[in-house]
C-alpha cells in the first residue's frame, strides 16, 4: 500500500465503517471515524452471532421468503416480523423487495456474493493474525428438525457448491462427530467447513485501538450538512456545529445511511431489521462449533466460555425496544434443538437489540456517490456485515486507489443508485 495524506472521513463506526478505516489508515489516509453511537447499541456490529458465513451466499431476497414471511406474520413468536407503518418509503422498499424475490435475483448475485465472502473470510483470518483476535475454524452446521428443512438445505448445498462454497450434507452420526459434547434433537444438517466465528467484539476493540494507534480520530459525533465546492465536499458540520475538513467521505453508518444519502439528491432504499442476542455467561453445555437453527432461524455461537443465542428480524424502522414475545421464540426454539437447555437458563439475562441495515435485493450498497466527486457509500450488509466488512474496506481502498490486490469482484452490480 502507498502513502496518502488526505483526510478521509468515515461516518459510522460499526464492522463496516472501522473495516473501511482500517484499510485506509494502513494506507496513510489520515482517517476520522464520526460515529452518532458510540456506545454501539444501534448497530449489530458488537453484539451479534459473530460468524464469518461463506455459506450465506443467497440473498435476503430470494424465491418463497415473502409466502413464508406472510405466515410468520400470524405468529407473534416467530422469526420475522414487519410492523404496518404510515410510510412510504416502508412500503415502497416492500415493492422492491417483492420484486426482487425470485430466482433471477438469487442468480444475478449468488456468484457474487460467494467471492465476496470467500475473499472475505481470507482477509479476516490475516486481519485476526495482525491484531491478535482469536477466529474459530470449525465451520458452521445448519442443524434441520424436519425431513422438509432437510431436504431444503440439501438443495442449499447442491448450489454452494456450484458457487465454491464447500458443504457436507450430515445424518446423526455425523452430526455427533462435529459437536460431541452437547446433546441435540435433530435428524441431520449440513456442515459448512469454511465458515468460521469470532467474539465480534473483541475484533472491532482490536480495530479502534489499531486504527488510533496509526493517527486516527474517533469523534462521538453525528454528520448533520455538507459544503460543497463544485462536485466535491469540502467540509462537514456536526450537530454541534463543528465544521470538519474532508477530501474523502465514506458513508457507512448502516441503517442511518439513508439520511445522509438524501444530502446527495440519491434515494437509497433501507429498512432496519432490528434482531436480538442473548449471552450466556455459563451454559451447561457448550457446543464446539457455530450452528443455525433450521426451523426456528436462530444463531448460537460459542465464544470462549460463553455462549452467544440471536435471532429475529422485524422491519420496524429504528426502534430498538425489546418485544419479550419474539425473544421468548427464540428462546423456544433454541431449547427445542438443544434440550440439555431449560427457558430458565435465560432468566435475568441481558436482551441486546440492534439494526440490520436491509435493502430490497438483499445486496450491500458499495460505490460512488452520484454528482460527487470524493463520496462513496458502504452500506446495506443486513445480517452479512461482519461477514463481508473486510472485502468491503478492501474493495473502497482500491477505488481510492491504495489497494490493488485480491482477485477483481464485480462490484457495479452494488451500485448505490441501482434502484433510482
Amino acid at each position: 500500500m502507498s502513502g496518502n495524506s488526505q483526510e478521509v472521513i468515515v461516518i459510522g463506526g460499526g464492522v463496516i465503517g472501522l473495516s473501511v478505516g482500517w484499510y485506509l489508515s494502513r494506507a496513510g489516509f489520515q482517517v476520522t471515524i464520526l460515529d452518532r453511537d458510540s456506545s454501539g447499541r444501534e448497530s449489530c456490529s458488537d453484539q451479534n452471532a459473530g460468524m464469518v458465513v461463506p455459506s450465506h451466499f443467497i440473498p435476503l431476497a430470494a424465491p418463497g421468503v415473502i409466502g413464508q414471511g406472510l405466515k410468520w406474520m400470524l405468529n407473534p413468536k416467530s422469526p420475522f416480523y414487519l410492523r404496518p407503518r404510515l410510510d412510504l418509503e416502508m412500503w415502497r422498499w416492500c415493492w422492491d423487495f417483492f420484486r426482487s424475490s425470485n430466482k433471477r435475483n438469487v442468480l444475478k448475485y449468488r456468484q457474487l456474493l460467494s467471492d465476496m465472502s470467500l475473499q472475505s473470510r481470507r482477509l479476516i483470518l490475516e486481519m485476526g493474525e495482525e491484531l491478535d483476535v482469536d477466529i474459530v475454524q470449525r465451520g458452521l452446521v445448519m442443524y434441520c428438525q424436519s425431513r422438509k428443512g432437510l431436504e431444503n438445505e440439501t438443495a442449499v448445498a447442491d448450489m454452494a457448491r456450484l458457487v465454491g462454497v464447500e458443504a457436507e450434507v450430515c445424518g446423526r452420526e455425523r452430526i455427533r462427530e462435529l459437536d460431541p459434547d452437547v446433546t441435540m434433537d435433530v435428524i441431520g444438517g449440513v456442515w459448512f467447513p469454511q465458515d468460521c466465528h469470532l467474539n465480534p467484539g473483541t475484533l472491532l476493540a482490536a480495530l479502534r485501538k489499531d486504527i488510533s494507534s496509526r493517527g486516527g480520530r474517533f469523534l462521538d459525533a453525528e454528520a448533520v450538512r455538507f459544503i460543497r465546492e463544485g462536485r466535491r465536499v469540502t467540509r462537514i458540520v456536526t450537530e454541534s456545529e463543528d465544521e470538519l475538513h474532508v477530501d474523502q467521505i465514506v458513508l457507512a453508518c448502516g441503517a442511518w445511511t439513508p439520511d445522509l444519502a438524501r444530502e446527495f439528491g440519491l434515494r437509497l432504499p433501507m429498512q432496519g431489521g432490528k434482531g436480538y442476542s442473548m449471552t450466556l455467561q455459563h451454559p451447561v453445555e457448550q457446543p464446539r462449533v457455530c450452528s443455525l437453527l433450521k426451523e426456528g432461524r436462530v444463531a448460537v455461537t460459542p465464544m470462549g466460555k460463553k455462549l452467544r443465542v440471536a435471532g429475529t428480524m422485524e422491519i420496524c424502522g429504528r426502534d430498538l425496544s425489546v418485544n419479550p414475545l419474539r425473544v421468548q421464540g427464540i428462546i423456544e426454539s433454541f431449547c427445542q434443538f438443544f434440550p440439555a437447555f431449560k427457558p430458565e437458563h435465560f432468566d435475568g439475562i441481558d436482551i441486546w437489540s440492534g439494526l440490520r441495515p436491509c435493502t430490497p435485493d438483499g445486496m450491500p450498497y458499495i460505490g460512488p456517490l452520484p454528482n460527487t466527486d470524493n463520496a462513496i457509500v458502504a452500506t446495506g450488509h443486513s445480517m452479512l456485515g461482519l461477514s463481508l466488512g473486510p472485502v468491503t474496506g478492501q474493495i473502497i481502498a482500491r477505488q481510492l486507489g491504495v489497494m490493488d490486490d485480491g482477485p477483481a469482484l464485480e462490484v457495479g452490480l452494488l451500485a448505490p443508485q441501482r434502484f433510482g
